[in-house]
């Protein structure tokens, strides 16, 4: 009996491992003249935000930190991504107040987010 117990409990832990999702993964960042571009696995939970200036997106996904530097109407952005407790935080700061736009599309078998900023 015992015996069958732990041959059910191995079944259903390698059922349980093949229907589980991959998890969403961060693969690239790109920058471009006013925007960011960022590629994941599959697409994640989004939540972004407008705050006293910033824009900041919080991806339910696993990455590695990054940084980096874009011009919108030639003054310069920093932008951050770091890993938190709710998956990765994506930062973009800059002298004068930003505004951003982010629409996302499955684009070559991977997930693709453009974040579109301006000065206010």
């Amino acid at each position: 009996m015992g015996s069958l117990v732990i041959v059910g409990l191995m079944i259903g832990l390698m059922i349980g491992r093949l229907t589980t999702p991959d998890p969403v993964e961060l693969q690239q960042v790109e920058t471009a003249a006013d925007s960011v571009v960022v590629w994941f696995n599959s697409e994640p939970k989004l939540h972004g935000e407008h705050i006293d200036g910033t824009v900041a997106l919080l991806f339910d996904a696993q990455g590695k930190a990054a940084s980096g530097q874009l011009k919108v109407n030639d003054n310069d952005v920093n932008w951050r991504i770091r890993k938190t407790d709710g998956g990765l935080l994506l930062n973009m700061v800059a002298a004068r107040p930003l505004r951003g736009e982010w629409s996302g599309e499955k684009a070559e078998g991977r997930w693709r987010l453009a974040i579109h900023l301006q000065e206010q």
